[in-house]
């Protein structure tokens, strides 16, 4: 035979899901096979979900695996399946995949290359497998093969890079290529960070010119285990041309992508290729036969993207990957909806407006009905549904203004979210008062500054809680990025909450976003939404202080690009402050050198000061290659000397002209 189809599925699972993890790779298994797909590869860790954390240590999990392992197996008649689960293998743990043919396991293809950076921890749990190793297990009272392998099933050879392998200079594709494999699967769990799809692409589609074969990408999709949202983007390639690609940020439970490969083709490829250097007379211990080959059903392709090999708009894939996170964690969480306390700012009503497009999107796409299934733990009725997804609370004080008041109203109102204003400036009245007693003196602004902000944004947080429990509901907290890195939020204050969806955005990308949402959204399915001109006007501010101080986030920090700008370079690139300064000086030429290297030592010295607000934030979203996040990204000491001598240092060196 010298066609076959190829196919890709993403997967929407959850760790430790085994009943629902392994129904949905058996309803992706039974969608390939109707569109005639005979070569399937499932998304790595498929089984358990990537997700497991520690529990991926456990040896009943391990046994678990294999059993799912088993009853999917089962169901694979007629089609060559490969799906990924961990494995344990002489009392430790592999990341592997297993191939599966005609209802039986072949063996099992174990991890080289494992992911330890940003938020993979793969190295805790799994052992990297040695190049040209292979062992046996028994499954099922038969002895398969595990380790460094590729297979022939019915004369169609074929070889794996598990996700990270992909990723690393010495690819294990340049020694498949070597034993002539007419196909490369890549099962994977790489988790959605803005741009990232065309770097997939690119590996893809170079994988499979390099070595000549066809290249299948596979991948998770959805937000699995709370803070990493998986994008789908299948991807299948031919020798050197892409020939499909899957949809992203689906709301459903599976996407099936299907492609034709002509294997003569990419036969002749590997042929005229000057650099091509088969092996000879090696060891067969690696490669696995059987002479089961599915059945031609004719030529199937997924349609490409329309939007392939051209870079998503940040503000698109921002939207929709959030609208999806939402949506997979308020189903999995089995929340009765969220709740915000909208400020009329910037942040929240972000927030807001993101909850409004997960019911938009996820709507467009799964229609209304199977919307609601989705969401079968909500008991929704006859209101508007926004009415009863998303509760909107204004919380005045005598410091907030008509301005914000009119805005939260009015964005509140234009997504069709249930709304409330509360004023809440008696209690923070009976606290001062409280205290003032206690203390045997009156609070001032000029002495207790912090103290009578701080109390203002914390009284916000009981009434808001209450609310939430009585919805059965999930608080969403509102503090962003740029706040987190210099500790500009109140802790059980605008903190509070149960996830906190933008810890993870910048505000200066935060307020791109709103205009863009405000005046261009993207046809047909993100419309704009004009009212958000009313947050769009505003400089941000906390309201805490008296309001004829005209108090902005930007007058208490510094403006809001610097603060990113420095971030970056501090945090993501690990520069101390001397040199943090100097590059500043370099490429933010419009401002005072001693200004810019006031705004650095504030960051540095609000940075170290700050690491234990950061610790205690509530899970947020990964979309960001930069992330602050201490549990699963960005570690810093709690206590520090805070880069002391540095910044004396920094403030020693003289201003040049």
């Amino acid at each position: 035979m010298n066609r076959i189809v190829a196919g890709a599925a993403c997967l929407n699972q959850v760790p430790l899901d085994w009943e629902g993890n392994c129904r949905r790779a058996i309803a992706a298994v039974g969608e390939a096979r109707e569109l005639g797909v005979g070569f399937l590869c499932l998304p790595e860790l498929a089984l358990t979900g990537y997700g497991c954390e520690d529990m991926f240590l456990s040896p009943e999990v391990g046994e678990r695996s294999m059993r799912s392992l088993n009853c999917l197996a089962k169901e694979c008649s007629g089609i060559v399946v490969a799906v990924g689960l961990p494995l344990w293998y002489e009392s430790s743990v592999y990341n592997v995949v297993a191939l599966i043919a005609d209802g039986n396991v072949l063996g099992f293809v174990a991890k080289q290359n494992l992911a330890g950076d940003g938020l993979h921890y793969e190295p805790r749990w799994f052992k990297p497998w040695s190049e040209g190793d292979v062992g046996t297990i028994n499954f099922e009272g038969e002895t398969l093969p595990v380790g460094d392998l590729f297979f022939e099933v019915g004369g169609v050879r074929i070889g794996f890079e598990i996700c990270e392998d992909a990723w690393v200079a010495n690819r294990p594709g340049t020694r498949l290529a070597q034993r002539g494999v007419d196909l490369i699967f890549n099962p994977s769990a790489s988790h959605f960070a803005f741009g990232k799809q065309l770097v997939r692409e690119r590996f893809v589609l170079e994988g499979s010119r390099a070595f000549a074969c066809g290249y299948v990408y596979a991948n998770l999709l959805g937000n699995e285990a709370g803070r990493v949202i998986y994008d789908g983007g299948t991807v299948i390639a031919a020798g050197g041309e892409y020939v499909a690609e899957g949809k992203r940020f689906s709301f459903h439970d599976h996407i099936v992508t299907a492609a034709t490969i002509d294997l003569n083709l990419t036969r002749m490829h590997q042929a005229r290729q000057v650099s091509h250097r088969p092996v000879v007379g090696a060891s067969d211990s690696l490669e696995v036969k059987v002479d089961f080959l599915p059945q031609w059903k004719g030529a199937v392709t997924t349609p490409m993207s329309e939007v392939s090999n051209v870079a998503d708009p940040k503000e698109e894939e921002f939207s929709r990957v959030m609208a999806l996170g939402l949506f997979d964690y308020l189903r999995k969480s089995y929340s009765g909806g969220f709740v915000i306390s909208l400020s009329g700012g910037a942040d929240s009503a972000a927030i807001a407006v993101l909850v409004k497009l997960m019911a938009d999107l996820g709507n467009q796409e799964l229609g209304e009905k199977m919307f609601r299934d989705r969401l079968e733990h909500i008991c929704f009725d006859d209101r508007p549904m926004m009415e009863q997804l998303l509760a909107c609370v204004y919380q005045s004080t005598r410091n907030s203004s008509k301005t914000t008041r009119d805005a939260a109203e009015a964005v509140a109102k234009a997504i069709g979210a249930s709304y409330q204003e509360w004023d809440v400036d008696e209690l923070v009245e009976g606290y001062r008062s409280m205290v003032e007693k206690g203390i045997g003196r009156d609070l001032n602004w000029d002495d207790d500054d912090i103290a009578l902000q701080n109390i203002q944004a914390r009284v916000r947080a009981p009434g808001v809680w209450m609310l939430t429990n009585i919805r059965n509901a999930l608080l969403l907290s509102t503090s962003n990025r740029s706040e987190a890195a210099v500790g500009y939020a109140t802790m059980d204050g605008d903190t509070s909450g149960g996830l906190s969806p933008i810890s993870g955005i910048d505000k200066a990308f935060l307020r791109d976003w709103l205009c863009w949402m405000e005046k261009e959204g993207s046809a047909p399915d993100i419309a704009t939404i004009p009212e958000l001109e009313v947050i769009n006007v505003q400089a941000p501010t906390a309201e805490l202080r008296p309001s004829e101080e005209g108090q902005t986030d930007e007058t208490d920090l510094m403006p809001y690009t610097i603060l990113d700008a420095i971030e970056k370079l501090a945090i993501r690139d690990k520069k101390l402050p001397v040199e943090v300064w100097e590059l500043m000086c370099e490429s933010q030429s419009d401002f005072d050198k001693e200004q810019l290297r006031n705004w650095v030592a504030k960051f540095f010295r609000l940075w170290s000061r700050t690491q234990w607000k950061r610790e205690r934030y509530a899970p947020g979203f990964h979309v960001d290659d930069k992330n602050l996040d201490p549990k699963t990204w960005c570690r810093f000491p709690i206590l520090s000397g805070g880069f002391q001598s540095e910044l004396a240092e920094l403030e020693s060196r003289p201003i040049s002209s």
